[in-house]
Parts: C-alpha cells; sequence; structure tokens
C-alpha cells in the first residue's frame, strides 16, 4: 500500500475490507494474506466495487 496515504483513510480502507470479506464468506486476516485464491481475492475487490456503486447511486437519489 502507498505509504502517502492518510493513516485514517488507511484504517478505514481496511475496515472496508474485512467486512467486504466477511460479507462474500471469506476469511480475511490482519496483515499477510498471500494465501488466498484469486477468486476469493478477485470476490473481495468485487463486493467492496458493488458497495462503493450502490453508496453512491444511493447518495445522488
Amino acid at each position: 500500500m502507498n505509504s502517502s496515504v492518510v493513516p485514517e483513510a488507511r484504517e478505514a480502507l481496511n475496515r472496508f475490507k474485512m467486512e467486504a470479506a466477511n460479507e462474500v464468506g471469506v476469511n480475511l486476516k490482519q496483515g499477510y494474506n498471500g494465501d488466498l485464491t484469486a477468486r476469493q481475492a478477485g470476490s473481495i475487490g468485487g463486493q467492496m466495487v458493488k458497495k462503493m456503486i450502490e453508496s453512491y447511486e444511493n447518495s445522488i437519489k
């Protein structure tokens, strides 16, 4: 992760990532997660994008 990211933003992003992982049933741990399959990592990223789109759509209504 980029070291120039604001610490508060990094913490929020990590919470968001953990929440998305929980929602898709992937056991994500703090720190190294290099043992995840590409499918698991992709499902977490996909869930994050889905939630961001939903949030945006709700904000413009």
